[in-house]
């Protein structure tokens, strides 16, 4: 039977790739790849040689269906996106749906994430969380951010360098500029770097210091009415 595996790949250390992402990708018949070139790379690192073809979001949609039937005559297909998990805002999701709509059997690997560890590394409440990846650039931005402004659980956004500190300062407004935020940069790479501190202060420092590299924005979640009452009357009482 015709399978198709979902292989993560490292987000930044070579060595945070598994033993049996490695076995499946040199027993691979097929590797689809965002990027050939990078795949590429990883590939040789490793020594495995395998041909490797293009799938990504320009083309996802003209060529799904002979991907499919490409699957269907071998027995283990690979897809794999630049870094992290196919699918989790990556190209990924159209393939699954139709693989397992034409009877495919799809695995997915554990393995390689940002947003895991940025969520687990920021302090921040983790049991329960909203992933949202990227915000809209434009249409319905200020929309989505008045919606997650309102969520009590831990915020966990995508954000590209040029845009983080355009993000964070449209945030102060409708969030607050004293909600607590961790901005995580370059996870599992040499610079990884957690900033803690409100959306204002951390506005603040990316103003003078501009970001580079892979952003993972978390915020905490907005405070329970009971809470906020809570907090509010301990401050009143120390006042008296």
């Amino acid at each position: 039977m015709a399978t198709l595996t979902l292989v993560p790949t490292p987000i930044g250390n070579l060595e945070d790739i598994t033993l049996r992402s490695l076995r499946l990708l040199r027993e691979a018949d097929l590797i689809y790849a965002e990027d050939t070139r990078v795949t590429s790379k990883l590939l040789h690192h490793f020594e495995i040689e395998k041909k490797i073809i293009p799938f990504h979001a320009h083309n996802e949609h003209k060529t799904l269906e002979k991907v499919l039937e490409h699957i269907e005559k071998v027995e283990n297909a690979i897809l794999v996106s630049d870094a992290g998990t196919p699918g989790i805002s990556d190209p990924g999701f159209l393939l699954v749906r139709a693989a397992i709509q034409r009877g495919i059997n799809v695995s997915c690997l554990p393995g390689p994430t940002a947003f895991v560890p940025a969520l687990v590394g920021s302090g921040f409440p983790c049991d329960r969380f909203v992933f949202e990846g990227f915000l809209p650039h434009k249409k319905g931005r200020q929309t989505k951010l008045s919606i997650l402004a309102e969520e009590e659980r831990t915020v966990v956004l995508y954000e590209s360098p040029h845009r983080l500190q355009k993000t964070l300062e449209q945030m102060i407004p409708i969030f607050g500029e004293d909600r607590e935020v961790c901005v995580v940069r370059e996870i599992s790479k040499l610079f990884e770097t957690f900033h803690r501190g409100t959306v204002s202060s951390l506005n603040q420092y990316f103003k003078s210091t501009p970001a580079k590299g892979e952003i993972v924005i978390i915020v905490q979640g907005c405070e329970k009415p009971k809470e906020k009452k809570e907090k509010q009357r301990n401050f009143e009482s120390r006042l008296i």
